[in-house]
């Protein structure tokens, strides 16, 4: 096994979604919930959730390289929300549900701008994609403890059931060969 790891931060939505999805992935090490891109240092949810920070929800997902690409995790990230709604998703309003990609390096951003070029040409969704994409340049925060593995914990939850499963089964059946095994 490589003994590399990579960081992609990535926005699309609730991250409840996004984290029950990126845990099942196989080549991720780790996947936290957290905010990233506000002006508050450490925010609260409450206050990430009253949409004046500026932060968005995100996950911080850590992946081997050599098991998957960060191309292969974005893929995954562009299907399993839609990035054509601006700051929203579905029921979920506010710029903390924005779209969005935190690149850690040169390399990302152009791999990120390189997959939205390439998406958008492929007309895979009716709108334009408003994914945007940012430096993160330290700008990231964890979630509260109770925000973390958060579906595996409160599956029959009404939100978990109705929003965040039917995620992580799309992602399931689209993915098949990128389930980590025992997921």
């Amino acid at each position: 096994m490589s003994q590399s790891v990579e960081t992609a931060t990535l926005g699309g939505g609730c991250f409840w979604c996004l984290e029950a999805v990126f845990l099942g992935v196989d080549g991720v090490t780790s996947v936290e919930s957290g905010y990233a891109g506000g002006q508050t240092d450490n925010p609260s949810y409450e206050q990430v959730c009253d949409g004046n920070t500026g932060h968005a929800e995100v996950v911080k997902v850590e992946f081997d390289p050599a098991r998957i690409s960060y191309r292969e995790v974005l893929d995954i990230f562009f299907a399993i929300h839609d990035p054509t709604q601006l700051n929203r998703q579905g029921n979920d309003v506010g710029t903390q549900y924005r779209s969005v990609i935190f690149t850690h390096s040169d390399a990302q951003r152009e791999t990120a701008l390189q997959a939205i070029r390439e998406i958008g040409a492929e007309g895979v969704y009716d709108g334009q994609i408003v994914t945007q994409v940012l430096s993160l340049d330290g700008n990231y925060w964890a979630a509260e403890a109770y925000h973390q593995n958060y579906f595996a914990q409160h599956p029959d939850q009404g939100y978990c059931a109705f929003v965040v499963a039917p995620k992580v089964a799309k992602f399931r059946q689209k993915f098949a060969h990128r389930i980590k095994a025992g997921a």
